[in-house]
């Protein structure tokens, strides 16, 4: 009786596993499961002075996900662990893998390299939105981390830059989401699966999905996570998007910025724009709810270009009673982009476009591309009078644009 009650038990948790994690990486109609909303890349502070430094790993509001995990890797995806997730699954025989990190990196599979078409079709003819199961690797992840003690009573977010080919997310035991869309950021509200104190984090990535089908660039073909992943925490009334259009006058004098800002719950909001010594040049305040537009004038502003890439910081600050929520600061540049006939002016200047292609790749890492590897190709580029870079084929990590 003892041994059927088990075995009861047992399929019950494979069956739970596989409610979890249904069909989504098979089925096009669904990209995404209870993933955040998309927003524009800014981080939120603690205060304004941490905002003016901006360094999101010295804030309070961040816990760093990058490092060892331990992890699971089978080639078929078949085969792929179903409770892997639960708290009381043993992990003791599984190996650690460094997020970020691309699993053919680290002698998990080989790199496939193709240029048009896809990664299975010498084994598996395509027929949308089939995938194949054969050599569709799956990686399962786990990690405890430790929630911080001034992080309780806010809103708890997880943000994975980037994960190829999709993500599944399980916290405690409990499944928190999925998504797709392997070069954009992946983040999810964990606020009502965390717990004081420690809690397990885990997540299993398939190598290809039915988004795979939209995703053929010429290119190494990788898996895993490529971009840097973390927690941050925000208060209950936050800032959910801003995004912020700037504009000269028809004479190029000028200067305008368009602000657009969705909220979460309501809040005092001033914005306050800084030059390059941290001047204020222009302000403004408002109560905060819902979306709502508004304009901020600058009179012969530092003109944004190539060559004088002159840029100031704008700083938006929720506030309840005077009191600072939070802090988001934005870099922005003034500049008029026009086509007129058949040249493109900046500024009312004629370019000449002097640009390359770059792909996402470094030769020990893959898809994860280090800072000190961006600058060194930001270098090369301009030693040889490089203006312009094709972000071939995808958004690329927000610190290239930055």
């Amino acid at each position: 009786m003892k041994k059927r009650i088990t075995t009861a038990l047992m399929l019950t948790a494979v069956a739970l596993a596989a409610m979890a994690q249904k069909n989504e990486w098979q089925d096009p109609g669904i990209n995404a499961v209870n993933r955040a909303e998309m927003h524009s890349n800014y981080f939120a502070y603690e205060s304004q002075e941490a905002a003016l430094e901006n360094c999101r790993e010295s804030s309070s509001n961040f816990l760093s996900l990058n490092g060892m995990w331990k992890f699971n890797w089978v080639k078929d995806a078949d085969k792929r662990p179903l409770d892997f997730f639960r708290s009381d699954f043993n992990d003791q025989n599984w190996a650690h893998l460094p997020v970020p990190g691309l699993w053919e990196m680290n002698g998990y599979g080989d790199p496939i390299y193709v240029n048009t078409g896809w990664a299975w079709r010498n084994q598996f003819r395509s027929d949308p939105p089939s995938i194949p199961v054969e050599n569709n690797h799956v990686g399962s992840y786990r990690r405890e981390i430790t929630i911080p003690d001034n992080w309780k009573g806010k809103e708890i977010f997880a943000h994975f830059g980037s994960v190829t080919s999709n993500i599944y997310l399980w916290v405690n035991g409990k499944f928190v989401g999925y998504s797709e869309d392997s070069k954009l950021e992946a983040e999810f509200n964990l606020s009502k699966y965390l717990q004081p104190g420690k809690n397990l984090i885990a997540f299993q990535v398939f190598r290809w999905c039915d988004g795979t089908y939209l995703e053929d660039q010429d290119f190494f073909r990788l898996s895993g996570v490529a971009r840097d992943c973390y927690l941050y925490a925000r208060p209950s009334n936050y800032i959910q998007d801003i995004r912020i259009t700037p504009d000269l006058d028809a004479q190029y004098k000028d200067g305008s910025l368009k602000i657009d800002i969705s909220m979460k719950g309501k809040g005092e909001l001033e914005l306050v724009l800084l030059d390059n010594n941290n001047q204020t040049v222009a302000g403004a305040q408002q109560k905060a709810s819902g979306n709502f537009s508004l304009t901020m004038n600058l009179s012969k502003p530092e003109k944004w270009s190539a060559e004088c890439p002159n840029l100031y910081t704008l700083v938006a600050s929720l506030k309840k009673g005077g009191q600072v929520l939070e802090a988001i600061p934005v870099k922005v540049g003034f500049r008029k982009i026009e086509l007129k006939g058949d040249q493109v002016l900046v500024n009312g200047q004629a370019v000449l476009f002097k640009g390359v292609n770059r792909h996402e790749m470094d030769p020990d890492y893959g898809y994860y591309i280090s800072p000190e590897r961006m600058i060194q190709d930001i270098r090369l580029m301009k030693e040889h009078n490089v203006n312009a870079v094709r972000t071939c084929h995808y958004p690329d990590n927000n610190l290239w644009y930055e």
